[in-house]
């Protein structure tokens, strides 16, 4: 056996030494220039130096949620969008790379070192963290009990925002009553009561409701809402049309019916769409709100949906795209959630290529945000909610497919057992898998990758080092870029219910408003900020202090001279009539 381990130690070795030789075939000719790095420095520098702090008030606020959106998962899927477009997919860059200012938030939760989607979006979305499972409450309140909740409310800053006359949108993957859409209109205790059929007892006797019910209650505040889970919204009695299945609801309520009710006693021009063509068929310029549920559940993987004509759904940077043309008509403007919801998905299934593919479209969906506003008025901030245990190792040379074999596709490294392993791995999920053809007991016996394509396969489940059934979200720090007005608050590391405080602030919003400590709310014209001084017990901002400071120079200035003068001119005089100084002649 000792035998055995050395010659795999050795044979992992040279193997390793090989593929380190080989790379010379993946530089980038230009990067053996020294000059090149000196002079990408330079302009990086510029580009920083450049930057400058944004005093103007949010008039937009728009905030991208990459649901399980890991920096690891930032990084590979920058790699992914270059290799796709058969670019430099290291040096390829991210909608999020040209934002000025960026930093990392802590996502735990009051009761979970390792948090889920309701309490991390509880929050982002309204400044106070709480009970892993919950939505919209604080952590006073016990997980998925009814009672008492209703004392514990958190309210969102679009909620508040639409309460202060801006429009307000939700673009999502996922089903609309999911942990990070529904947590912008919910207060629940338990983030499964997706539908009447989810209650339990308990619930049910103490009055609480559903989260399709209280998006219906809570839809006045709501102009735009798109995404999926058509079937919490349908009775039991109707079927699915794309899905050919029976919807949920026990109560038979047809909450879209309901909306689509409410919206004509507002006097509003609505309409409700369940596919593509539909979504672009609406007129943003004569639609007062919208409604868009594609789907049975959540809306199908990006890749799905590009290489499956049978899948006829709107990308999210489509649905993007139209919220913000009906949204932006409100002169007051507007906050918009927009989550790509389906990075975690895949990420739970082992699935590391259709995480990625997510990651591409959710970053298409930046960009025409991006393309659409200005960094004047608007307030744009990309982040994700909690990590995942997705790792990206293995020495892989530049050029390498990120989804294919480390280091090296053509010549790949052996471990220790004699087997291939891929860049990209998981520490637990679905992807510990054993070779059916030689199992010894409880041995582990690593499946072998030798003649699997991974790279060609983004539906390929990574191997793992733990089973479990869905792989696990990961407790580490997540990315904040952001850009526009007090932008430049979101650097450093800081708490996630900061973010929805810094979005409140710059966006005059609520109690966390920077106008009611004299923040500039014109649009174009930058201050110095928003803060004031205390002076005897009045409240006197910056430029009064200066104006007071500089006149106190100029008296003590002015004092000063006369003293000298008449000091001088006592002297003189002295001396002309006798007298000595000091007695002395």
């Amino acid at each position: 056996m000792k035998l055995l381990f050395i010659f795999c130690l050795l044979h992992a070795f040279v193997t390793l030494s090989y593929s380190w030789n080989s790379m010379e075939q993946f530089q980038v000719e230009e990067e053996k220039d020294p000059n090149f790095w000196r002079e990408k420095a330079t302009q990086e520098r510029l580009r920083i130096m450049n930057q400058k702090p944004n005093f103007n008030k949010a008039k937009n606020v728009i905030m991208f949620l990459g649901d399980g959106m890991t920096t690891t998962t930032v990084t590979a899927g920058r790699i992914l969008k270059g290799q796709l477009q058969d670019r430099n997919g290291e040096a390829t860059v991210l909608s999020v790379d040209h934002m000025p200012y960026s930093g990392f938030s802590k996502t735990y939760c009051t009761d979970a070192q390792v948090a889920d989607s309701a309490c991390t979006a509880t929050a982002y979305l309204s400044g106070v963290k709480t009970n892993a499972g919950m939505m919209g409450v604080d952590s006073r309140q016990p997980r998925a009990k009814c009672n008492g909740s209703s004392n514990y409310e958190t309210e969102s800053f679009l909620i508040q925002g639409n309460k202060g006359g801006r429009a307000a949108g939700i673009v999502t993957t996922t089903e609309v009553t999911h942990a990070t859409p529904g947590t912008a209109y919910a207060h629940t205790s338990e983030r499964g009561w997706y539908s009447d059929a989810d209650l339990t007892d308990e619930a049910n006797k103490n009055g609480c409701k559903d989260i399709a019910s209280q998006f219906i209650d809570s839809s006045h505040h709501f102009d735009v809402v798109l995404g999926g889970g058509r079937r919490n919204f349908l009775p039991k009695t109707v079927t699915d049309p794309v899905a050919k299945k029976p919807c949920k609801r026990q109560d038979d309520r047809d909450l879209v019916k309901e909306w689509k009710q409410l919206r004509d006693a507002e006097n509003k021009t609505s309409n409700y769409v369940s596919n593509p063509q539909q979504l672009a068929d609406v007129d943003s310029a004569t639609t007062d709100s919208l409604l868009g549920l594609f789907n049975y559940k959540h809306l199908e993987y990006d890749y799905n949906r590009k290489t499956n004509p049978d899948i006829d759904e709107p990308s999210l940077a489509d649905m993007t795209r139209k919220a913000i043309e009906i949204l932006s008509k409100n002169t007051s403007g507007y906050t918009l959630l927009v989550e790509g919801g389906r990075i975690d998905h895949a990420h739970h299934a082992g699935q590391a290529g259709l995480a990625l593919y997510e990651m591409v479209a959710f970053d298409e969906a930046i960009q025409t945000a991006l393309n659409m506003t200005s960094a004047d008025d608007t307030l744009i901030v990309v982040t994700a909610d909690h990590g995942h245990t997705m790792a990206m190792g293995g020495y892989s040379v530049r050029g390498n497919p990120i989804l294919g074999l480390a280091p090296d596709q053509k010549n790949p490294s052996l471990a220790l057992d004699g087997k291939p392993y891929t860049t990209l791995l998981y520490a637990n999920g679905p992807g510990y898998k054993l070779d059916n053809t030689n199992i010894s007991g409880c041995n582990h016996v690593r499946e072998d990758l030798t003649h699997q394509h991974t790279k060609d396969k983004p539906q390929y489940r990574q191997q793992a080092a733990v089973p479990l059934p869905s792989e696990s979200h990961g407790g580490e720090d997540v990315g904040v870029y952001a850009r526009g007005p007090y932008s430049h608050l979101l650097t450093g590391v800081f708490e996630q219910s900061y973010i929805a405080h810094v979005i409140m602030y710059a966006a005059c919003i609520g109690n966390d408003s920077g106008c009611m400590e004299g923040a500039n709310t014109s649009v174009n014209t930058p201050t110095s900020g928003p803060s004031t001084v205390n002076v005897l017990g009045h409240q006197i901002s910056h430029a009064g202090v200066s104006h007071l400071l500089g006149f106190f120079i100029a008296m003590t200035t002015l004092l000063l001279v006369s003293l000298v003068v008449i000091v001088t001119y006592m002297y003189v005089r002295m001396r002309q009539s006798g007298v000595h100084i000091m007695g002395k002649p």
